[in-house]
């Protein structure tokens, strides 16, 4: 057992990046992943910007650990018709799929400037058949992962109820299908359960804890129909995040869980409802994970 860093999402507190810094460094957070800052996505932030953000995290003592990027959050033409069940969010940045190879360089010069190891992509907006997809992810993820080799990075592959890796189960047979040590798995949890599956302990059994690159926390309850789950505190909806902090440690787990509250807060309050979380998770990787 042993315990791992801790970040957050800075735009889940605040997009005041100098803002979200000084309140990591309050809650004790040692990491910080950039998705949006100023209002403005961090694959299309300037080279000042960019500059703006490597000063802010370095006076605050904090590491950038991941760039959450858009890449391949878009649809892709072969993947048929659209499923629509779930909200397409792209953060401030919405890009076709002929932008993506132009994405995917800004996004990993970025990443190289910041200092962060690590950049999040996606499996291109869910179709209503996903598998049709299957072959055409693998060959996408294979040229990111060949170029982030030149900067030394690696692709962060995250599980999105809205795009076509949804789960543990989809996950699963994609790592396996490209074997590559510069490829992982941005396991979260709750996106697997806003499609449907048990994420733990059952979508965690699917997968070979040593391809979890990242892990992205945040919670939910589903309604009593069964058919619509609501973010909510961390912690406290139907996620067992103790038992999977516990696996992940057991497992020999080292890379960050990074806090995604994706909760609007109590009354709407969204940095008091983030700064709750933090606060849940931190008790619970320290009693978990000591």
């Amino acid at each position: 057992m042993g315990r791992f860093p801790l970040a957050l999402i800075t735009d889940e507190f605040c997009q005041d990046f100098e803002r979200a810094a000084a309140i990591a460094v309050e809650l004790g957070f040692a990491g910080l992943e950039v998705r949006t800052a100023w209002d403005k996505n961090i694959a299309d932030m300037s080279d000042d910007e960019t500059a703006r953000l490597r000063r802010a995290a370095d006076q605050a003592g904090l590491r950038i650990l991941s760039i959450a990027s858009p890449v391949f959050k878009c649809t892709h033409p072969e993947g048929g018709a659209i499923d629509h069940r779930f909200e397409q969010d792209a953060f401030h940045s919405a890009h076709a799929f002929a932008d993506q190879a132009r994405i995917l360089e800004r996004s990993l010069e970025v990443a190289a400037a910041l200092g962060a190891g690590l950049v999040r992509v996606f499996s291109f907006w869910r179709s209503v058949e996903p598998q049709r997809l299957f072959g055409r992810i693998v060959e996408s993820l294979a040229r990111a992962v060949d170029r982030a080799a030149g900067y030394g990075l690696r692709i962060g592959l995250e599980n999105e109820h809205a795009c076509n890796i949804a789960t543990a189960e989809e996950a699963a047979p994609l790592l396996r299908a490209l074997n590559e040590p510069g490829l992982g798995l941005v396991w979260d949890p709750g996106n697997a359960y806003m499609a449907g599956e048990s994420p733990f302990p059952h979508g965690y059994s699917l997968l070979s804890a040593s391809r979890i690159i990242h892990v992205h926390a945040k919670d939910g309850l589903r309604d009593p129909a069964g058919d619509r789950v609501t973010w909510g505190p961390l912690g406290e909806g139907d996620i067992d995040w103790r038992g999977q902090i516990q696996a992940l440690a057991r497992d020999g787990y080292r890379g960050a869980i990074s806090l995604e509250t994706h909760w609007g807060g109590p009354g709407g309050r969204k940095e008091e409802g983030s700064r709750m979380c933090a606060a849940r998770l931190k008790e619970m990787v320290e009693a978990c994970a000591p």
